[in-house]
Parts: structure tokens; C-alpha cells; sequence
């Protein structure tokens, strides 16, 4: 793991293969459809996306998944443990994602998130995202519609 921000008790890191166990583990626990550890394995190894985690005491309890194409980023999955929501840390992961891109001069960030998914929603308005358009029965755990976000940076 390679640290980009460290406090007191916690870091924000990049997870690599090394960590491939516990971040699936996590990944489980956060969502009832979760990618497969081949997913993670070859888009780790082929580097198609990257992985923030969240450590707290040697715990991972959050990870964003982003990809990068040029001069833009995407967020793939962003999940925290449920034991440890509503306390800062997929907006200090959002953050350091963002923090990142403007450091390596991307200009444009993208998401999706379910229509339901209040939450999360007003963290992304919170952060500058704005709704750009909607995917109609987008996810497929649940069929529900994909809200679809952009961000200027």
C-alpha cells in the first residue's frame, strides 16, 4: 500500500494486488453485487483502474475505485463499511481523488449513482458534481435508474 495522506489514526492509501482479500471482503460487505475478484485482479494488473483505500487502525474500512483516460477521471465504486458510514470518509476519499486530479491535470471527473442513493447524492452536489443526464434501469442488482454526474476541475 502506498500512503498519500496521513492523520493521527487513519490514511488514505493506493491498494495494489496486495490488498485484493481484504478489499473484496470489504466489497461484499458494502454491496449486494460486487465485482469478482478477476475483476479486481486484471484491472489492478492492467492497470484499467486504480484503488483509494481507507485505513483506519490497520482496518480497511472504505475504497473508491477510479479509472483515468487522458484528461479525465471516472469513479467506479466508492464504499464504505457500514459499521463506519456517516463519519467523513468517502468525502475524504472523494477528496483526495480530487485533490489528485487537479495535480495531474484532469479536467473533467464522472460517476453514476442510483436514483435512490440519496447519500451519496449530496455528497457528490456537496463536492461541485452536477446531474448531466440518467440511465434508465442502469445497475444491475436492482434495475434502477443510473443518475449520471460530471464535474469541472
Amino acid at each position: 500500500m502506498k500512503s498519500t495522506e496521513v492523520t493521527s489514526c487513519c490514511e488514505i492509501v493506493e491498494l495494489g494486488l496486495e490488498s485484493l482479500n481484504e478489499l473484496r471482503a470489504l466489497e461484499q460487505t458494502c454491496f449486494d453485487y460486487s465485482w469478482s475478484e478477476e475483476q479486481f485482479r486484471l484491472g489492478l494488473e492492467r492497470r484499467a483502474f486504480y484503488i483509494f483505500g481507507y485505513v483506519l487502525e490497520g482496518l480497511l474500512v472504505g475504497y473508491l475505485a477510479y479509472s483515468r483516460v487522458l484528461d479525465e477521471m471516472e469513479v467506479l465504486n466508492l464504499g464504505v463499511h457500514p459499521d463506519f458510514r456517516r463519519k467523513g470518509i468517502a468525502r475524504e476519499l472523494m477528496q483526495a481523488l480530487i485533490k489528485q486530479s487537479k495535480e495531474t491535470e484532469v479536467r473533467k471527473g464522472l460517476l453514476d449513482v442510483k436514483r435512490s442513493n440519496f447519500p451519496a447524492i449530496a455528497l457528490y452536489e456537496s463536492l461541485g458534481f452536477r446531474q448531466v443526464g440518467v440511465r434508465k434501469k442502469y445497475y444491475p442488482d436492482t434495475k434502477e435508474d443510473a443518475l449520471l454526474y460530471d464535474l469541472e476541475i
